[in-house]
């Protein structure tokens, strides 16, 4: 396992073409410096983060899965700002500003979760 400095300086210098690879991105350094913080805290033990599983569990802070940390107001909770993050400015346009739906089969909170999830991953390859 890297440290945390090594993974952030890793996820910044990936490269995101696209509004969600960007909004993912800016999700995994918003985790990373949440860990940090743990772990400046006294919170985390930085040997509790060597491994994948302990790992996600201490990104999840407390919550089961990035369902729950998504609708439990761990990330951004207003739909306007989930859609700005993760969309164009024009899908953003599209949706109402947020009041539509991404789609019929998720709503905002879910598309956060999913964008949560795939930000815990991209940390997890960089730190090992």
């Amino acid at each position: 396992m890297k440290n945390v400095t090594e993974v952030k300086k890793a996820i910044e210098e990936r490269t995101a073409r696209s509004a969600w690879a960007r909004g993912v991105k800016e999700y995994a350094l918003e985790l990373i410096d949440n860990l940090q913080e743990s772990i400046d805290g006294g919170y985390t033990d930085p040997e509790d983060i060597t491994n994948k599983i302990l790992l996600e569990k201490k990104l999840l802070n407390g919550a089961d899965n990035w369902d729950q940390y998504s609708y439990g107001g761990c990330a951004l909770i207003y739909n306007y700002e989930i859609a700005e993050r993760l969309c164009t400015p024009s899908f953003v346009r599209a949706r109402r500003d947020g009041e539509w739906n991404p789609s019929r089969f998720e709503n905002w909170l879910d598309m956060q979760a999913r964008a949560l999830y795939q930000a815990a991953r991209i940390i997890k390859n960089a730190a090992f």
